[in-house]
């Protein structure tokens, strides 16, 4: 072919080859190739990418043009804030209702006052709908009046009929009356959370008698309601959120005992009443429970532990957040339940992981593994039960969370490096003799022994532990920080794999707040995750512009904590400009020298930007879309 003639264009791929093509990137990677070209925006658009899409927006003019655009789509989940009485919003709510009528499958209402007449002229075009969220929306139930005429509460429930999830929470004017009319909309409902509303459980304020001596209130809902609808749909609803409400023990005891009610899911954080007994009667009754929160209940002690080891042998998720009672007694029973993947064990202050240890052992070919495993503020977690979790646990754990665990030293970071390399979250934060060696892998000198405080041996750790040994830095009494880490020092790890952070390549999550004796020398080496998405090094004085510098492979990084790191200048936030093009949050509250012009010019450059905290004439002042 001569150079004189003319070079023929490629033919436009099929759009279903497209299609195809972009299946295999991430979701972020996806969204930023839709902005090439028309043809790659029409393909990143197709429904098997957005199955579980929800457009969330405020109550504007813009938002009008948006939701005709929505038209297009065959299903939607719309979240539309600040809502009011006014033109705007009501003229937004019937273009939903016109636009997408048949097409919302989920519709939540935050931070809005929208008003009864609206909402009424909306609900009976919904016809689709699965999932309802009004929680807060007290001016809806403020008057008592809503669905109080028949003909609304028959077009509305003709709409609502296949409803799956109704979310009332939070809602200080649900009376009998209002609860009884919307419920009875909604016949088939599966999740029914009611947390933080006012409920009578065992006596009636208002009319100086006990609860269901009289009839349906006007003023407020009562137990006797709820069981009444519990009985009418107990062959559906699977979910319960009570969390925040007044209930006692026997009120617990009345619901778990509806006849042919077999809940899944049951939510009780912050009751402050309920006890062990009535955690022990509530297993009895209710033994499907597959996910249970009691956190923040106060009277719990480890009786309540050991009652939902024996009797929730289906159980995978469990909190006991902030039960402060709860000791080790009965967690090792409760490692062996062959489902449970989530226990959350923060605030837990008498917990060391002894008893886990054990039941782990017991319990290592026979359960599935743990994937979520929460010991924030556990103080007496120490390097021993970090060790020896990270090494039962192996690949299966995917969030690890020791914030605030003080104990908690290099040897856990090298545990946790070498044993659970599939991990997608870790939090470290306030672990504050966390050092640059232990992220590096290189711990120092002579060989250290860790002992169990039983007095049995623990394990041993030698220079043969890994590739690179696994040892404890000598604790003196008068040094406020760990020996600095050389230039030889990083040139041996560069030649050597060890158990370093690296090592964690599937990493979204890091936090390594307060962690006060990192530098520049472990964060610029270790640091370099490609999924990473989330990164906190807040407080962490010896960090400077060289820890961004190389983050450039942090390409997914979308949200972004510096705060009170005094080293940090603009410099990093023009790198950010250029390499961090996903960026969401920011937080450089407290960064002394960085100004305020190149805050608002990142701002207004990088497209997802949202959210800019700055320190500005001494307060921290949000700039946000």
């Amino acid at each position: 072919m001569e150079d004189s003639e003319e070079e023929t264009e490629a033919p436009e791929l099929p759009l279903e080859i497209l299609v195809y093509i972009l299946s295999f990137l991430h979701a972020a990677d996806r969204k930023e190739a839709s902005l090439v070209c028309r043809s790659w925006y029409g393909a990143s658009q197709d429904p098997s990418f957005q199955r579980k899409v929800t457009f969330s927006f405020p109550a504007s003019a813009a938002s009008l043009e948006l939701v005709r655009g929505l038209s297009r789509r065959s299903r939607c989940s719309l979240r539309i804030s600040q809502l009011d009485g006014f033109s705007l919003s009501r003229s937004l709510l019937l273009e939903v209702g016109v636009c997408l009528g048949p097409k919302v499958e989920s519709l939540a209402l935050p931070g809005s006052s929208v008003t009864e007449a609206s909402l009424l002229g909306l609900l009976p075009r919904l016809t689709s709908l699965r999932q309802l969220d009004l929680r807060g929306l007290d001016s809806l139930f403020m008057s008592g009046a809503f669905l109080s005429r028949e003909e609304h509460r028959r077009q509305v429930g003709s709409a609502l009929c296949g409803l799956e999830e109704l979310d009332l929470s939070d809602l200080r004017y649900l009376s009998d009356l209002t609860f009884t009319r919307l419920t009875g909309c909604t016949p088939r409902l599966r999740r029914l959370s009611l947390a933080g509303c006012h409920i009578a459980f065992e006596f009636d304020p208002y009319r100086g008698c006990p609860v269901g001596a009289v009839e349906d209130s006007s003023a407020l809902l009562s137990l006797r309601n709820l069981k009444r609808l519990l009985t009418q749909q107990r062959s559906t609803l699977v979910a319960l959120d009570l969390s925040r409400t007044s209930i006692t023990p026997e009120s617990l005891r009345s619901i778990a005992q509806v006849q042919d009610l077999k809940l899944e899911e049951l939510y009780l954080q912050g009751c402050k009443e309920l006890t062990d007994y009535s955690v022990e009667i509530l297993v009895k009754h209710q033994p499907g429970l597959l996910q249970l929160d009691i956190s923040e209940c106060m009277e719990l002690t480890s009786r309540s532990v050991e009652a939902v080891a024996r009797g929730l042998k289906s159980l995978s998720r469990l909190s006991l957040s902030n039960d402060w009672r709860i000791t080790e007694k009965g967690l090792g029973d409760l490692l062996v339940l062959p489902g449970l993947k989530v226990l959350d064990l923060s605030r837990c202050l008498n917990i060391s992981g002894a008893e886990m240890v054990s039941g782990l052992k017991r319990s290592s070919s026979t359960r599935a593994p743990l994937e979520r495993l929460n010991f924030r503020s556990c103080t007496y977690i120490k390097d021993l039960a970090v060790f020896s979790l990270a090494q039962l646990l192996g690949g299966g754990l995917r969030e690890l969370d020791l914030t605030s665990c003080v104990n908690v030293t290099d040897l856990s970071v090298c545990a946790v490096a070498t044993y659970l390399q599939r991990l997608l979250v870790l939090r470290l934060g306030w672990c504050k003799e966390v050092t640059d060696w232990g992220l590096l892998g290189m711990l120092q000198n002579a060989e250290c022994q860790l002992h169990d405080e039983t007095g049995d041996n623990g394990p041993r750790f030698t220079r043969t532990f890994g590739n690179m040994g696994f040892f404890k830095p000598p604790r003196m009494p008068f040094e406020d920080k760990p020996k600095l880490v050389t230039q030889m020092d990083l040139q041996q790890f560069q030649e050597q794999a060890g158990a370093s952070l690296l090592a964690l390549r599937r990493l979204r999550e890091l936090d390594l707040s307060a962690c006060i004796k990192l530098t520049d020398s472990s964060i610029t080496q270790v640091v370099k995750y490609p999924d990473l998405q989330r990164l906190s090094l807040s407080m962490l004085p010896d960090v400077t512009d060289a820890s961004l510098v190389r983050r450039r492979t942090c390409q997914r990084l979308q949200n972004l904590y510096l705060s009170c790191c005094s080293n940090i200048t603009d410099r990093s936030l023009q790198l950010l400009m250029r390499h961090c093009k996903r960026l969401k949050t920011l937080d450089v509250s407290r960064c002394k020298n960085v100004s305020m012009t190149t805050v608002e010019l990142l701002h207004s450059n990088l497209p997802f930007l949202e959210t800019v905290h700055h320190r500005v004439a001494g307060a921290d002042l949000p700039l946000s879309d």
